[in-house]
């Protein structure tokens, strides 16, 4: 219990720092550099989806370790079986502002939507509520969070986010699936275009 209460600590401190400019921000990309790492992050984690067949993610049953260690990435398997933490402003999903949902990367279900996303200035992306509250489970003893269905670490959440909730689920990218409001339908999310209308 001591170990984990440090651990909060530190990660209070860390974003202490970055929010107060303590901490070194890595130079801006350009919007090409951008638009690659986007190309190939969705490369990627089409092929993770083909892997895990994540439209079914309300059947999923979750594989043993070693499964998940060769369908994962290793930042992926750290992050969301290890309850790591990914680097921040160099992630994924941080600058990422296309309209869409984030589902869980290991099975698939619904997590956040674009539209409750917003920058929070710590490097991570930032939301300020499930579009599934069900498939997002608060630990009982901490700020952490996991997905309902693959019991994935996705991050924590923080009581100091913007209204309407109050809320900064703060998700590790490696924890998340981007999925882009033109391919809900035939990525088999077809019930969450209405979010975009």
């Amino acid at each position: 219990m001591k170990t984990l209460q440090v651990s909060v600590m530190i990660l209070f401190m860390i974003m202490a720092c970055q929010n107060s400019g303590m901490v070194a921000q890595p130079e801006k990309s350009s919007v090409k550099e951008i638009k690659e790492v986007n190309m190939k992050n969705e490369n990627t984690a089409k092929n993770n989806a083909e892997k895990f067949n994540t439209c079914e993610w309300q059947n999923f049953k979750k594989p043993d370790d070693a499964t998940l260690q060769k369908k994962l990435s290793p930042l992926q398997h750290k992050v969301t079986q290890l309850e790591g933490t990914e680097a921040p402003f160099t992630n994924e999903y941080n600058k990422n502002y296309r309209d869409g949902i984030y589902v869980d990367i290991v099975s698939g279900e619904p997590l956040f939507s674009s539209k409750d996303k917003y920058d929070s200035g710590t490097g991570w992306p930032s939301f300020t509520q499930p579009i599934e509250p069900g498939n997002v489970v608060k630990s009982p003893h901490d700020l952490e969070v996991k997905s309902r269905y693959a019991g994935s670490h996705l991050g924590h959440v923080f009581p100091d986010g913007p209204a309407p909730t109050g809320l900064r689920y703060c998700m590790n990218s490696a924890a998340l699936r981007f999925i882009p409001k033109e391919d809900l339908e035939k990525e088999g999310y077809g019930e969450y275009q209405k979010l975009f209308k």
